[in-house]
């Protein structure tokens, strides 16, 4: 039997412990698959988990081999699953609120650091934000720096924390906040105190998540150059459902695209504020992990750089397409393969006009809403309608910044890596993004992926929901068309018209009575 020779990847993570936080989340899991199916000789990785109640450390990781992600794992090489440790943990506290055996194995055989774990909530305040991207961050670079075998840390960042910056260099840029002045901020003053100081300490950024990952940026470029430690800087842009790994489409999170598009398929989303000239920075998560996998190792296996090592990975500039290019196709989509259960049917718009938006919303969102939500209550149900619009509703608010601009970020020591690449190892570890398929193929199984793993409904359920979505379509023409009648009939009773027009008519149908009374009086004669 012939041995497979290893590529320089492979070798690299080979009998290496990895110690990964945010392992549960959606890039956290398909990093962890991808190591154990490409990198199978990797000695352990090590997974931070927040304790859950009623399960055990064997019953987590049991639940990670359920899930589609996993399934070519446990066809050909089942035997890697038994390599996930996972350790109870809260990033959040000293020592990762580690016990002292997991804190000692941690510390003693860690030799690679994914720091994946982050609160991604756009709209969370200011403390909340800070505990988790700050002193989180602290405490994760504090424990690397105790870890007597390190070789490579990497910090996931986004590319989206620098909202000042016209052209995103892959560079640490400096704040005149210091980081941890809002850690000691956070140990004392209340959620209160610091929600109410909020909007001052923000200024121009958008939100607290992009502020406190900008400010992460600055504890871990400190720790590089003034603590030595082997640590480099990812961001990502959006990071969309997969292309080719594990499986087209995979994805298990509604943040982003994915999220949006299922609000539109179930009618519940009728208006985006959005430019549709804007460029879509979205890279799909196999093309960013393996983009990382193969980062981490070149940077480890080179001469120490004075500047931290930061790659922003964003999607080649050759396929990126607008708006409004995404808006058609996911409309064209919507009809191919729609949900079930939606509400009505999908025909949302997407404008940059402030007051045509609010219009929008109100007539086709909020009233919509209040109404269901006023039948539910005579029959005695449970409303839930203008709930899910004021969720909606924040959650729009927050993207809106993002939304309406356009982003420049330069990728040049990501796409860099490529040429470095030896053929197998570009194979195995594609994130040549130029090569991701072809646009159309990849929504449609994007949206395929977030119908099946996101909101459970299989490929069976589609000719289903495309009855019910053609019924939607018969009706919702019927209610244009009857809104424009009673809006015409309206305006015209108003203005004085509807006078003329009753006329017109009345004598139109005289003249059809007379002309059908002489052709009957012709035919009997």
């Amino acid at each position: 039997m012939t041995v497979k020779k290893l590529n320089s990847v492979q070798e690299f993570y080979k009998d290496k412990t990895v110690f990964i936080t945010g392992g549960s989340g959606f890039m956290g899991k398909v990093l962890i698959e991808k190591l154990l199916y490409s990198c199978s000789d990797v000695k352990e990785v090590i997974v931070l988990m927040r304790p859950k109640r009623g399960k055990t450390a064997l019953q987590r990781v049991e639940d990670f081999a359920k899930l589609a992600l996993f399934k070519r794992i446990l066809e050909e090489k089942p035997e890697v699953m038994s390599k996930i440790v996972p350790v109870w943990g809260e990033i959040t506290q000293e020592d990762l609120g580690l016990n002292d055996e997991h804190l000692n194995h941690v510390v003693k055989n860690t030799q690679i650091v994914f720091h994946f774990a982050a609160s991604l909530k756009l709209e969370a305040t200011l403390k909340q934000n800070v505990l988790i991207n700050l002193t989180g961050t602290k405490h994760v670079l504090k424990l690397a720096r105790e870890m007597k075998n390190l070789v490579q840390m990497v910090h996931l960042s986004t590319a989206f924390c620098c909202e000042d910056i016209e052209v995103l260099e892959e560079r640490v840029y400096d704040h005149p906040h210091n980081p941890y002045d809002l850690i000691r901020c956070a140990e004392w003053m209340s959620e209160e105190a610091m929600a109410a100081m909020q909007p001052e300490i923000l200024g121009s950024q958008p939100n607290t998540y992009t502020y406190t990952k900008r400010l992460s940026e600055v504890l871990v470029r400190d720790q590089y150059s003034n603590e030595k430690l082997p640590v480099l800087i990812v961001r990502p842009s959006i990071v969309s459902p997969s292309f080719k790994e594990p499986v087209p489409g995979w994805v298990d999170s509604l943040n982003g695209p994915p999220g949006i598009l299922l609000a539109a398929g179930k009618g519940v989303l009728r208006s985006m504020l959005i430019n549709p000239e804007g460029l879509i920075e979205a890279i799909p998560v196999d093309a960013c992990i393996n983009g990382i996998l193969t980062l981490t190792k070149h940077v480890a296996t080179e001469k120490r750089s004075v500047e931290i090592p930061v790659f922003n990975a964003t999607i080649h500039e050759s396929r990126r397409i607008t708006n409004e290019q995404l808006f058609h196709y996911a409309k064209e989509l919507g009809d191919l393969y729609p949900v079930s259960g939606g509400l009505w049917y999908p025909d949302g718009s997407i404008t940059q006009n402030v007051y045509v938006h609010k219009v929008k919303t109100f007539f086709f969102q909020w009233l919509p809403a209040y109404f269901i939500d006023f039948m539910l209550l005579c029959l005695g149900q449970k409303r839930f309608m203008v709930y899910v619009q004021k969720r909606i509703a924040i959650g729009l608010e927050v993207l809106q910044f993002f939304t309406m601009r356009k982003w420049n970020f330069k990728s040049d020591n990501f796409n860099g890596l490529i040429a470095l690449q030896m053929p197998d190892e570009y194979d195995m570890f594609l994130f040549d993004s130029q090569y991701v398929g072809d646009d159309w193929e990849y929504l449609k199984n994007s949206m395929l992926g977030a119908r099946q793993y996101c909101v459970k409904e299989p490929l069976s359920t589609l000719p289903r929901a495309r009855l019910q979505n053609k019924i939607q379509y018969v009706l919702h023409v019927t209610v244009k068309l009857l809104v424009w009648y009673f809006i015409i009939s309206f305006l015209l009773r108003m203005t004085g018209l509807m006078d003329p027009v009753s006329d017109f008519v009345d004598s139109l149908t005289s003249a059809i009575s007379r002309n059908k009374s002489s052709v009957v009086t012709l035919n009997t004669m």
